[in-house]
């Protein structure tokens, strides 16, 4: 169980994965080990980090809102869908076996570091939508929403590329839409963690505050520096977070 001295770890893990989710997404690659090392239950580290990285997801939202990169009001729809969707994965995760996923998904992200490699200009600049407003949300929004809710793994990666081919924008207003339905899917798998008692609250609020100011410093960073600078941080947390998921559902036997 968490103890005092445990808070300041927390505090400085918040703030780190708050940085790095707010620009490129992956922060629970930083978060959800640190919980799972000071020995808490994985349903109850995944309830917390969920707790904490709503604080994050919410932060980096209204910075990037603020700053103009992205509409709050454009994204209502796709939000209320995501969250229902995460909703929906949160709860079908009991009765799904996670092993295909856990070994599909690095393959997937391989692809995705790949694609910008090849393609070194996606992202640069804003192109004509591919599908309707409403298409996209709908589509996008349940799929990864209930993606979200039951793995999580790559869900930030996932949804900045869906946007940028989706709907056309630039990888800097692509990573402020993700955030928010980001903090959507947050939100609806926090929901069902929560109703099952599986949250540590003060724990997860400290990590909070890290959150939100990490979150804040990194939302800042994209806006002054812009898609030159999300670019090779983006490419970087992609490869990072294959190469974690590699090891441990390919390469990693149990003890």
């Amino acid at each position: 169980m968490i103890e005092l001295w445990h808070l300041p770890l927390l505090f400085l893990t918040g703030l780190a994965a708050g940085f790095v989710d707010a620009i490129a997404g992956g922060g629970g690659m930083i978060s959800l080990p640190v919980l799972l090392n000071l020995g808490l239950d994985p349903r109850l580290a995944l309830g917390t980090n969920k707790w904490q990285s709503t604080f994050g997801s919410a932060s980096a939202t209204w910075h990037y809102a603020r700053a103009g990169t992205m509409s709050l009001a454009d994204c209502r729809r796709g939000f209320l869908i995501t969250l229902l969707a995460a909703v929906g994965g949160a709860y079908a995760v009991q009765f799904l076996d996670r092993a295909f996923l856990q070994k599909a998904i690095p393959v997937l992200l391989a692809g995705v570091a790949v694609v910008l490699f090849l393609r070194p200009k996606l992202g640069a600049q804003d192109h004509p939508p591919r599908l309707p407003r409403p298409a996209f949300d709908w589509v996008a929004g349940l799929l990864l929403g209930f993606y979200d809710g039951v793995f999580g793994p790559g869900a930030g990666t996932f949804w900045a590329l869906a946007v940028v081919f989706g709907l056309g924008f630039n990888l800097t207003r692509a990573t402020g839409h993700t955030k928010a339905m980001n903090c959507a899917s947050n939100l609806g798998a926090l929901l069902l963690f929560a109703l099952a008692g599986q949250v540590l609250w003060l724990a997860g609020a400290v990590m909070g505050v890290g959150q939100v100011l990490g979150a804040r410093l990194g939302a800042r960073l994209v806006v002054a520096r812009g898609t030159r600078f999300i670019r090779p941080v983006f490419i970087a947390v992609v490869l990072a977070l294959t190469a974690k998921l590699i090891y441990e559902t390919w390469l990693r036997r149990p003890i």
